[in-house]
């Protein structure tokens, strides 16, 4: 990962929404394409992404930093799914772009998933990149089953509400002591194999706080709602994801009536980082060969 804008001809703004200013990084183009982090991530995240895409050759580029995540500084008010899809809204308002190609990672996609369902006109196409979606839902709202559904998801939950405020210097000085590889093992397929900079972003935009007000707005949200999205939308998972399960997928193609799924082997919940090219291809930032 690099936290370097010039790379890809970015440039940071700051933009004011309705629930605060939040960081963005973007870039003029045609056929703009909005990239939305997951929990523990921020715009950086998607540089794996736009090394293998070449930049995304040429397009228009949106990269936020969700309120209270990265740069961003913590929302005015609680932030809910519908808040944050209209972030989304208010950035693209502010940079003049009237629809996108968007692409979500865990939480980003819900986040995706729920602009294309309430701003459909800003929505042009919908990757989903690892989402937290049906799966996560049923377990924010019923969390005693989900420990046999999606247990890493329940444990980190109760986690965080068990340690509140001290989860994140817990993680920071678990990680000096070199124990970081062993955290982050049931996020990534192969830990040892990530560069060094993917790790220390892991623990570096780790936000418990917002971590659990997340995992709170999915337990009360009704997936159904998914229904009525009519744009084109791809969905991939990593078959050893331990938030986001291939399950989800099925559940997407019956809720979703142009959807394209894949589930890519060797592969933890990071798929944009740990298999980038592969990513970009099926969600369309990379011409298929």
């Amino acid at each position: 990962m690099t936290a370097d804008p010039t790379t890809w001809s970015l440039r940071r703004t700051v933009v004011r929404t309705g629930v605060g200013p939040v960081v963005v990084h973007h870039r003029p183009g045609p056929r703009p394409v909005v990239l939305l982090h997951g929990v523990a991530g921020s715009w950086t995240t998607w540089t794996p992404v736009l090394r293998a895409a070449d930049g995304v050759d040429g397009r228009g580029l949106v990269l936020l930093d969700l309120p209270g995540w990265g740069a961003s500084p913590p929302p005015e008010r609680p932030v809910d799914v519908d808040a944050g899809a209209r972030v989304v809204a208010d950035v693209l308002d502010a940079l003049g772009v009237a629809s996108a190609d968007v692409v979500g990672h865990s939480m980003g996609a819900f986040v995706g998933l729920h602009l294309a369902r309430t701003a459909p006109d800003r929505v042009r196409s919908l990757g989903l990149v690892s989402g937290t979606t049906t799966a996560t839902a049923r377990a924010a709202a019923h969390p005693l089953r989900a420990l046999r559904t999606l247990p890493a998801f329940t444990l980190l939950r109760a986690g965080v509400l068990v340690t509140g405020g001290a989860a994140r210097g817990m993680l920071r000085g678990l990680a000096r002591v070199g124990l970081l590889p062993l955290l982050a093992a049931p996020v990534f397929a192969h830990v040892r194999r990530l560069d060094r900079s993917v790790l220390d972003a892991f623990v570096q935009e780790f936000r418990p706080e917002l971590f659990a007000l997340t995992a709170r707005a999915a337990a009360g949200y009704d997936v159904d709602g998914w229904r009525t999205i009519s744009v084109p939308v791809a969905a991939v998972v990593g078959r050893g994801d331990v938030f986001a399960r291939p399950s989800d997928l099925d559940d997407l193609r019956a809720l979703l009536p142009a959807v394209r799924t894949a589930v890519l082997e060797d592969c933890g919940h990071f798929a944009h980082v740990e298999h980038p090219a592969a990513v970009a291809r099926f969600t369309g930032l990379l011409p298929t060969p």
